[in-house]
């Protein structure tokens, strides 16, 4: 009602005389999820089962599925008993909000978490932490410094956004969990959150060292200057400070994401020729079911940066953080496998690896741009078997 308050890292949004418009945002959608039953074990089991084959379909083998439940976990492994797990599952374990959260899940999961310590057969890897310090670019509850956009060239005055949690907790967990040996993640949309979680990992690892944990930074939408130099350093110190981006955010939501970030902003967006020329590794991912999930979009994406609509022309982020083809596969097979600590064993094709490979109707390599993301996977091997062959194929 109008009189509702907005909960804590929510938003209400309201029309100009106070009344709420439909729209909830970040911790506001729990005023009605809380109503929403629960997903079953069957549910969820013919979920994984429908997508495992779909992701086949589309040359996938390896997924890093971010906030797992014990449900989902325990479903996980019932798949894989009955050899339908065609797909290798790094888990992260949604890390709480609570330092006493925090505590739990360390008891519980610390010990069966350390995937650089690589034990049976690489098909579920019970692989990290996942941590949230901002929203989204979609409703502008991402944590800037500067006041979000409207429609390009306005501006949301007053609004850049908020933390989804206490920054100084975040902060905590992060220590704690890096203090236990545990790889984290963590959400981080706009440059300020960014620039939090860097420092939070810079932090951990100034007075606790560790190598190996390959801390990661998801989305990683506009990573200030400082954060950039931050990641150059820790990966090449401590092998930690990975962006996890999703180069489908300037396609499937490129027209919002123009209309917020701005005119400014917006060629900043997915700073991927600045990462390599920083020396800079990033793992390519989807952020599914936000953007399709098919790796030859996100491919394309990191090429073309065209936004699906073209609201604001087309080419409202210009191509100055365009990337080759080479680097864009690279991002999506190699240097992802990195992120699930699988290198030495999957990512590219070379004696000793696992079989897991996908053929595709086209030369990614010499077609024209656009053709990227029209390509069709004719077969995908998984450890060294045909799980997948297009029809006539």
């Amino acid at each position: 009602t109008k009189d509702t308050p907005n909960p804590p890292a929510g938003t209400i949004d309201r029309n100009a005389d106070g009344t709420p418009t439909g729209v909830l945002k970040e911790g506001a959608q729990g005023l009605v999820r809380r109503l929403i039953p629960a997903r079953n074990a069957g549910d969820t089991e013919r979920g994984i089962r429908d997508i495992v084959k779909a992701f086949n379909a589309e040359g996938m083998t390896g997924v890093k599925d971010p906030g797992v439940s014990p449900q989902a976990w325990d479903v996980y492994k019932k798949v894989q008993a009955d050899s339908a797990l065609t797909v290798r599952v790094f888990a992260l374990w949604l890390g709480g909000r609570s330092v006493e959260g925090a505590k739990r899940i360390i008891e519980q999961r610390a010990a069966t978490t350390r995937p650089y310590e690589s034990t049976g057969d690489d098909q579920l890897i019970s692989g990290g932490i996942k941590l949230y310090i901002d929203g989204s670019g979609g409703a502008r509850t991402a944590w800037l410094y500067d006041d979000w956009n409207r429609e390009f060239t306005g501006v949301d005055v007053g609004n850049h956004g908020y933390p989804s949690s206490s920054p100084d907790t975040v902060r905590m967990l992060i220590r704690m969990y890096h203090d236990a040996g545990m790889h984290v993640s963590t959400h981080s949309i706009g440059d300020q959150g960014i620039d939090w979680v860097m420092d939070s990992y810079d932090q951990a690892m100034r007075e606790n060292p560790k190598q190996g944990l390959r801390h990661g930074i998801i989305h990683s939408n506009i990573p200030s200057d400082h954060a950039i130099a931050l990641m150059a350093k820790l990966q090449h110190t401590y092998d930690a400070g990975y962006p996890e981006p999703s180069a489908t955010f300037t396609w499937w939501l490129g027209d919002t994401y123009a209309a917020n970030f701005g005119a400014a902003r917006s060629p900043r967006l997915n700073p991927f020729a600045t990462f390599k020329s920083k020396g800079i590794v990033w793992a390519n991912g989807s952020d599914f079911g936000v953007t399709p999930f098919a790796a030859r979009y996100g491919i394309w994406a990191a090429v073309a940066r065209e936004p699906l609509l073209g609201v604001y022309g087309s080419d409202p982020f210009g191509r100055k953080e365009s990337v080759d083809v080479k680097t864009a596969l690279r991002a999506a097979t190699l240097w992802a496998a990195r992120q699930l600590f699988l290198e030495t064993k999957i990512g590219s094709v070379e004696v000793g690896k696992y079989a897991d490979l996908a053929i595709w109707d086209r030369d990614f390599y010499t077609v024209p741009t656009a053709q990227l993301k029209e390509a069709k996977c004719l077969m995908t091997i998984f450890n060294g078997k045909v799980v997948y062959q297009a029809e006539g194929a």
